[in-house]
């Protein structure tokens, strides 16, 4: 069993699949000795005839801004960059990783929709779908911020749901996210790992993915593909997805195995998927193709993986509007996640929007962005200061850290559970009085309030 790139004798839709994947890498085109980068490659989605120098030069940044980004850089070739870093806020959009785990929950229906789903296999098929969903708004290539230690996001008014996220450590980087409605809880724990290799980055999903549908109790696992952030500093920047995708029934045993293509020569097999529904007993039983910027279809198949006489394959997954010329390439529900439409009742005074770094990038004032995102991130480095000299221990408010430890194809993973308070938190609030949203708007940004300090 595997994806259809590993399994020649599934049929002619494996077959297919398996063909695209020869063309396997995009165009590269050195700047060694044009612009005198040792070792730094551009590589052009479209496997365009332009000179190297004339491709390099396109992009986001000024040449002068380049060479100082690059002699800044270039000693953390091979490393992970995660935190260590401090960037640019050119760089940046305004956004936090709190608010872009959120993202995922746009297309939530496809979670209601398997809840209801009494097909298993189609089931995963609409699982699976929802899981790709995202993927059209992660090809943004402006980087979110690092949320402060303590930084919430909450969201309502979307499908039903309550969703909360929260940075539960520093040192490693790592965030926990749950969400609620009355079809499914999805619950995440997320540490991100990445390689900087010079102009391009390679992120690595650590982290732990279930979903729970409610009718039947069924728990879904996930494992997405690795990210590569191509042309950082020269070139174009875009971003590729090249991989395996599988989420498994824990419940059953049956699991989808979907191969993300890679970007090949002039952009052959760029953001098209593939892949199938396999039963326990791992043989093929529905096909999934698509592509993961526009839409997925299915199709039921024989035990060789092809289409099954009489059937016909289905769109089940269609990428909705975005708005055209967006600075940000946001999508209308990313707005929906930066604004206090999807804010709760008495917001948290930790919660992601009310960053004064990243509300002022929204505003498009880049220098007080600047200044607003150091004075945080010196202000979290005194707050550590103030609990080592205690013996204080920061622990996450909404999220317990648990015994278990999972292994993830890119390390060990400690994971964090939803501990139930955020709830008993919403409904004591919402049957308070109301707030505005003139007050909501007006509350400082202060993660440092909510956290609990337990002596070591």
């Amino acid at each position: 069993m595997g994806s259809p790139k590993k399994n020649e004798s599934k049929g002619f839709f494996a077959a297919m699949t398996s063909g695209l994947s020869l063309f396997s890498n995009a165009m590269h085109r050195s700047v060694n000795g044009i612009l005198g980068y040792e070792g730094v490659e551009v590589i052009n989605p479209e496997g365009g005839k332009e000179d190297a120098e004339e491709e390099a030069q396109r992009g986001r940044w000024k040449q002068d801004e380049r060479e100082s980004y690059w002699k800044m850089m270039h000693k953390y070739i091979g490393s992970d960059v995660t935190s260590m870093v401090t960037l640019p806020v050119l760089i940046f959009e305004p956004m936090t990783m709190l608010q872009k785990m959120a993202e995922l929950m746009e297309y939530s229906y496809l979670l209601d929709q398997a809840d209801e789903c009494e097909d298993p296999y189609l089931r995963l098929v609409y699982a699976a779908s929802w899981a790709i969903s995202v993927y059209y708004a992660y090809q943004r290539t402006w980087k979110p911020f690092n949320p402060i230690l303590g930084e919430t996001y909450e969201m309502v008014n979307h499908g039903g749901i309550t969703f909360i996220s929260e940075q539960v450590s520093h040192h490693p980087p790592m965030s926990a996210g749950h969400a609620e409605n009355e079809h499914f809880t999805y619950d995440v724990t997320s540490k991100l790992k990445t390689k900087f290799l010079g102009n391009s980055l390679d992120v690595y999903p650590v982290g732990r993915t279930r979903v729970t549908l409610k009718r039947d109790g069924v728990v879904l696992d996930l494992v997405p593909p690795p990210t590569k952030v191509n042309n950082l500093i020269f070139g174009r920047t875009w971003v590729d997805s090249p991989g395996e995708m599988i989420m498994t029934n824990l419940t059953t045993g049956d699991k989808v195995v979907l191969y993300f293509q890679p970007c090949g020569w002039f952009g052959t097999g760029r953001y098209e998927v593939d892949g199938y529904v396999y039963n326990a007993d791992e043989e093929p039983k529905i096909l999934m193709t698509g592509k993961w910027n526009e839409s997925m279809s299915y199709q039921p198949c024989d035990m060789e993986g092809e289409p099954l006489q009489g059937t016909e394959l289905k769109e089940i997954w269609h990428v909705a509007d975005a708005p055209e010329n967006d600075k940000f390439q946001y999508t209308y529900f990313a707005h929906k996640i930066n604004s206090f439409d999807t804010a709760p009742k008495k917001l948290l005074a930790s919660d992601s929007r009310l960053r004064p770094d990243r509300f002022a990038l929204e505003k498009g004032d880049l220098s007080k962005a600047g200044a607003e995102k150091s004075s945080l991130e010196e202000r979290q480095r005194a707050e550590k200061r103030t609990r080592e000299a205690k013996g204080h221990q920061f622990t996450p408010r909404w999220f317990d850290l648990t015994d278990e430890v999972t292994a993830t194809p890119w390390g060990d993973l400690e994971i964090y559970c939803y501990n139930g308070k955020y709830t008993d938190h919403r409904a004591a609030v919402d049957s308070s009085g109301s707030v505005n949203e003139i007050d909501i708007a007006s509350i400082e940004f202060d993660p440092w309030q909510y956290g609990n300090l337990s002596t070591e």
